[in-house]
């Protein structure tokens, strides 16, 4: 007989094996074209979620595969820079959702607050990372470049992440699938 916390651990590994394969054809559904897909961040949305819903853990460990999974598989996002420096970005959502959400009141607010948290955190990490990537690959990264990346370019993918994600939470929630 397999204990609570036994099942719990089966649960996650479950649900984040799902919020993975996610991560890998959502985005497809933007056409592989990177102008949509930088966009509306398709990947952004399974790992935000799996921290949620299973824990910092696997949303660190999800948001860090999906996207060089994604690389190696299909060749979209690039390995270097893009995909190396979203690895780094999508494990911080993933971890910072699910450790902000954890620790605040659950209430609608605090989805709020960690979604915000976590995107904040998930872009600062991006572009220091991005320092560094870009750099490997000989190209410049700039200020300019960072502020039209984490947010001029990505403003209809901040929007559905904003729309989509508490709503989705507040529907597990209310469906009883997550605490």
């Amino acid at each position: 007989m397999t204990n609570t916390k036994g099942k719990s651990s089966i649960n996650n590994l479950v649900l984040g094996a799902m919020f993975l394969a996610l991560g890998i054809i959502m985005p497809f559904f933007t056409g592989q074209i990177p102008e949509i897909g930088g966009s509306l961040l398709p990947m952004h949305l399974p790992v935000l979620l799996c921290g949620y819903v299973c824990g910092w853990k696997y949303g660190l460990i999800v948001g860090a595969v999906v996207p060089l999974l994604r690389s190696v598989m299909f060749g979209m996002p690039p390995l270097l820079p893009t995909a190396a420096a979203m690895a780094f970005e999508l494990a911080a959502y993933g971890a910072f959702t699910g450790i902000l959400y954890k620790r605040l009141p659950k209430t609608v607010l605090s989805i709020y607050i960690s979604l915000a948290g976590a995107m904040i955190a998930g872009r600062l990490v991006w572009g220091l990372v991005s320092i560094f990537f870009y750099g490997i690959v000989g190209n410049t990264f700039s200020i300019q470049i960072f502020l039209a990346a984490i947010f001029f370019n990505a403003i209809p993918g901040i929007i559905l992440q904003i729309v989509l994600i508490p709503a989705m939470i507040m529907a597990l929630k209310r469906a009883k699938a997550v605490d």
